[in-house]
């Protein structure tokens, strides 16, 4: 435990020798292996004994070293949470969903006490991966959005590297994913549009994604048995607010305007809501609106948006609980959280 204890560089004015941890044990009044296990957080200390030691090493300057502690664990205690940085152009992930899903990996992460590491880089492939597990950059992977990764992860899932994703869930996926019924939700979203008698629906997102896929998907399966209903893709090559609100402008711009447009999230709707409103067009009068995540300003913003919601206040907590099972040698099943409709102004 020698090389897990660092000490500051403080100096007596008498130029004492520092002390050891031996030298710990004797003033604290306990072993040389009680200061160890002090000092590595161990449970088999009482506390009194606890604070005793720790007082003796505060005054004396020690501290644990963090990184020397991991080298000699079988653990880092260290979780590597990696976002889609390449759905969003020059990395500029600004969508609030992204971070409720990261606050929510990060507090159910504080609670089992293990540290966050976040999009370490250099992790594009399967082997990358697996060369930084096995260097014991981190005890396992927990990845915010599949993005157009879909084949990669499977890769790494091959690895048997612990690996928890939040996206799409699919039977044959290969690796353990935590995400909404994404079809339920395309088909909520569609329905509304039903129930208000629109006809000319556009669908705005990259249908590579997975996710994205199965919402477009669910609200052509909503339009299945309505002839007169015509549905139209936007493909959105980058996530980013502008880059989906400069996409809707070009669009209005060649073809005529659609009645009914559904989201793939609640910022690509309000940016919708905004090329749309350059042209004159305003919703719920002129075309009906359904964004996705229900992000909190989406109930403010105006017109307040009608949204498809997800269970983000429990998929932090899945995320990292299935992910600890991996990590303690189990297996881990995919978790499909349900969907709702909150119906607002558009």
């Amino acid at each position: 435990m020698t090389d897990a204890v660092t000490r500051t560089n403080r100096k007596s004015s008498a130029g004492e020798q520092r002390l050891t941890m031996q030298d710990i044990a004797r003033l604290a009044n306990v072993s040389t292996p009680t200061v160890s296990r002090v000092l590595n957080d161990s449970p088999l200390v009482t506390g009194e004994t606890r604070e005793r030691v720790l007082e003796v090493a505060r005054q004396h300057g020690y501290a644990v070293n963090r990184n020397a502690q991991k080298l000699r664990q079988a653990r880092t205690n260290t979780i590597a949470v990696m976002l889609d940085f390449g759905s969003h152009r020059h990395g500029a992930i600004g969508d609030p969903f992204v971070f409720e899903l990261l606050a929510g990996v990060s507090e159910a992460l504080s609670i089992r006490n293990q540290e966050l590491l976040l999009s370490p880089p250099g992790l594009e492939d399967a082997r990358s991966f697996a060369d930084f597990f096995q260097a014991r950059g981190a005890d396992g992977f927990i990845v915010l959005g599949q993005g157009t990764r879909h084949a990669m992860l499977r890769a790494v899932s091959r690895t048997n590297v612990p690996l928890v994703v939040w996206g799409a869930v699919s039977p044959d996926a290969g690796y353990c994913a935590i995400g909404s019924d994404n079809v339920a939700g395309g088909r909520l979203a569609g329905e509304h549009f039903l129930a208000r008698g629109r006809k000319r629906w556009l669908f705005i997102g990259d249908t590579r994604h997975e996710e994205l896929r199965l919402r477009s998907e669910g609200l052509r399966l909503a339009a299945k048995d309505q002839p007169d209903v015509s549905i139209d893709l936007l493909a959105i090559a980058s996530m980013a607010f502008t880059a989906t609100a400069e996409t809707v402008t070009d669009y209005l711009r060649d073809a005529p305007p659609p009645d009914a447009v559904f989201a793939f999230s609640d910022t690509a709707a309000m940016a919708a809501i905004g090329a749309f409103k350059a042209r004159g067009l305003v919703a719920p009068r002129d075309f009906s609106l359904v964004g996705y995540n229900n992000i909190p300003p989406a109930a403010h913003f105006s017109p307040a948006l009608t949204t498809i919601e997800q269970k983000t206040d429990v998929a932090g907590a899945l995320l990292v609980e299935k992910l600890m099972q991996l990590i303690d040698g189990g297996r881990s099943r995919s978790v499909m959280l349900p969907t709702r409709i909150v119906v607002r102004e558009t």
